[in-house]
């Protein structure tokens, strides 16, 4: 996901980034920066100036005082904390584009609960953190879209665990500018065992392609996306229609 000539980072926390060498760290940040801009080597030259480069930006950004906005309150998660620090590059105008953050847990085989347990857990801290980050933006959101997904779903039956396996279909979520809520998109098969994948799961009718491709030519403008979906050939005819062109959408 990060390959391609546009500049990308991955990081855990943007106040750990830097050089961390006690009460040296600046002079330490210097001799480094100045090490490897003497590299010949131009791969290792070029990608170390990307990073002092962020560095600085980020330092300037200042995350120590950062509040969020509107009365938002993210929860104190990992994926909370992630959600807060993309809302604050985002306000930071620092050139954010595409941010991507994860949440674990949803391997409920066991125990998993309904509206208490495990299950429930994973979906308040999921849902706290959407909404904060909604809050947090306000009218930024005008200009922003959200796309959550799952690499895999559940089946429909509990199992002997009092849990759930592995399944097939899942669903996905979109928020934002421009975006045409309050429905559900695609076909709806239902939940009797004939109208399941293999008599077991949510069968599968939309392909997960053409919900990025419309975000990706839609909302980010795109004019060729097909380089970003290998082997795959993107027909806005098979797009959901999660945009109304003229609010919010970018035509190619």
């Amino acid at each position: 996901m990060l390959q391609g000539a546009a500049e990308t980072m991955a990081l855990g926390r943007i106040d750990q980034l830097g050089i961390h060498a006690g009460r040296t760290s600046e002079a330490m940040a210097a001799s480094f920066e100045a090490e490897y801009a003497a590299d010949a080597d131009s791969v290792l030259n070029s990608t170390a100036r990307e990073a002092f480069d962020a560095i600085r930006l980020l330092k300037a950004a200042d995350p120590a005082k950062y509040r969020p906005e509107n009365g938002a309150e993210y929860p104190r998660s990992p994926f909370g904390q992630a959600m807060q620090q993309i809302a604050q590059l985002s306000k930071a105008n620092v050139g954010l584009e595409i941010a991507f953050a994860e949440i674990g847990g949803w391997d409920t085989h066991v125990n998993q609960g309904a509206a208490e347990g495990v299950l429930a857990r994973r979906l308040d801290d999921f849902s706290r953190g959407l909404a904060a980050f909604v809050a947090d933006l306000g009218d930024a959101m005008a200009d922003t879209v959200i796309l959550t997904m799952s690499e895999f779903g559940r089946a429909v039956g509990e199992n002997g665990n009092r849990g759930t396996d592995h399944g097939h279909g899942n669903a996905m979520l979109v928020i934002g500018g421009g975006v045409r809520g309050g429905r559900v998109y695609g076909s709806w098969p239902g939940l009797a065992i004939e109208q399941r994948h293999e008599r077991r799961d949510l069968a599968v009718t939309t392909d997960f392609r053409d919900v990025f491709g419309e975000i990706v030519v839609r909302h980010l403008g795109v004019s060729d996306p097909q380089p970003i979906f290998p082997g795959y050939t993107l027909e806005p005819a098979r797009f959901p229609g999660l945009f109304t062109l003229g609010a919010g959408a970018k035509p190619p």
